[in-house]
């Protein structure tokens, strides 16, 4: 489950991942070639081969296995480097606009900036992710967010421009975290090592949240907002060189339209569509008792450090929960509890009935985020139904939908605190939600063996 920490993070800057060749491992307990889903039985199609490929044995023990690619610890080491960027720019950036205008509103304002281009992004310069070399593409991104916050370094930069270079690296973001997903299924093969590798980036971005903002405020309280920005600048270059000179460069995969008329084309596939729904649903609904955090811990009367508590619940509970289905499950038990677990992500909101104190309020949110689980096995059924020469494409509106929609979400639930109390509008969002998922998992499983027919066409 995608929570407003990830959000954050995928949002303010691209996230690096990166691009390797890729290892022909099937998932233990799966014929080579297979997915591992049982909703599909028809083989996946194997990836181009590349220069680096490393062979791991059959059963090999979970992440283990995903680092011994070499071209994945570079991902992962850039990808380090890229979440401390951003998690400094958000701190520092949104006290440089407060500290040169004194507006709450601005100064919010920078924040929610992250928001607004990510569709857009999204959906006009998806085609790019399929049609340029992914390398070139990853590079570039990362060139223009340490182009944008050194901008930001210089003092005569004015807040207005301050503000356009914010939404310039929003914009970014969705191509490079498409391009990120499409390419690791490059770096690791289409099987569990491409899950557990984007297990590994979505665990170190919850984790980030947890560390970097604590560390981003130490580091604003000896430097000034423009020097913690430089240190910005620093990390994202460092991504870039790293995916440079530690990741193999692979031709564009495809050469559909890059306007509308190519996602109109992806979007026309019922499989991918029900897909894609199912990862946008969940965080819709997620997002609402963390928006709304602060005035529950009000509402309830606690301090600070509580609601600091409940702020960490949900993305423990994800970090757990992704860690144990990563470590201890194999592929096709992950595959048959996506859409029990989907289905029941909302389901611990309704805790929030009686209006809970904060123990019982985060064991809500902790079993909330332990249900994240399913998106691995989520993963495997998406790289199995898109072409690959859509991939990237796909890839991008997912992500582009998933941010946007959490967005819709944290708006959605500041409506409805105006005229509810907050445990009721939590406790409601879990009612709806979980309704609406029975709908989208129906949608889904009435769409099994729409991988097989996607690749046969």
């Amino acid at each position: 489950m995608a929570s407003v920490s990830e959000r954050v993070l995928a949002v303010t800057a691209p996230a690096s991942g990166h691009e390797a060749a890729p290892v022909g491992v099937a998932a233990p307990g799966v014929a080579p070639g297979r997915t591992g889903d049982p909703e599909s039985d028809g083989p996946a199609p194997a990836s181009a081969p590349g220069p680096e490929a490393v062979p791991v044995a059959v059963g090999a023990p979970g992440y283990r296995a995903v680092f011994a690619v070499r071209e994945f610890r570079f991902v992962f080491v850039a990808h380090l480097f890229s979440l401390l960027g951003v998690v400094v720019s958000e701190l520092a950036l949104t006290v440089l606009v407060y500290d040169l205008t004194k507006s709450p509103l601005l100064s919010s304002l920078t924040f929610a900036l992250g928001f607004l281009p990510y569709l857009l992004g999204g959906t006009l310069l998806a085609g790019l992710t399929d049609r340029l070399p992914p390398r070139r593409i990853l590079v570039f991104c990362d060139l223009v967010c340490a182009g944008c916050v050194a901008l930001m370094v210089v003092p005569a930069t004015p807040v207005a421009v301050l503000l356009a270079l914010r939404c310039a690296i929003a914009v970014v973001s969705p191509v490079f975290n498409g391009t990120r997903m499409a390419t690791l299924a490059d770096v690791l093969g289409e099987g569990d090592l491409f899950v557990l590798g984007r297990s590994l980036l979505r665990i170190v971005s919850q984790s980030a949240l947890l560390t970097g903002f604590a560390a981003g405020g130490v580091l604003l309280t000896l430097v000034p907002p423009r020097g913690a920005l430089v240190v910005t600048t620093v990390t994202f270059l460092a991504s870039a060189l790293l995916l440079r000179l530690g990741t193999a460069r692979r031709p564009a995969r495809g050469t559909d339209s890059p306007g509308l008329s190519g996602t109109f084309a992806v979007l026309r596939n019922r499989r991918v569509r029900a897909l894609m729904l199912m990862f946008w649903v969940p965080p819709l609904f997620a997002v609402v008792p963390e928006a709304l955090a602060a005035p529950y811990a009000d509402e309830i009367g606690v301090s600070t450090a509580a609601l600091g508590l409940l702020m960490c619940a949900l993305p423990v509970g994800t970090i757990a929960g992704e860690l144990f289905a990563g470590s201890f499950l194999t592929a096709a038990t992950r595959s048959r509890i996506v859409l029990p677990l989907a289905v029941a992500s909302v389901v611990p909101y309704l805790l929030y009935g009686p209006r809970p104190g904060v123990a019982l309020a985060a064991v809500a949110l902790f079993l909330a985020g332990a249900t994240g689980a399913y998106t691995l096995g989520l993963d495997a059924w998406f790289v199995a139904a898109v072409p690959e020469e859509q991939r990237g494409r796909a890839m991008t509106l997912m992500t582009a939908g998933m941010m946007t929609v959490q967005g819709v979400g944290m708006a959605g639930a500041g409506v409805a605190a105006e005229f509810a109390p907050v445990h009721t509008v939590v406790a409601g969002t879990g009612v709806l939600g979980t309704l609406c998922l029975l709908a989208a998992a129906v949608e889904l499983r009435a769409t099994r063996g729409g991988d097989r027919k996607a690749r046969r066409g």
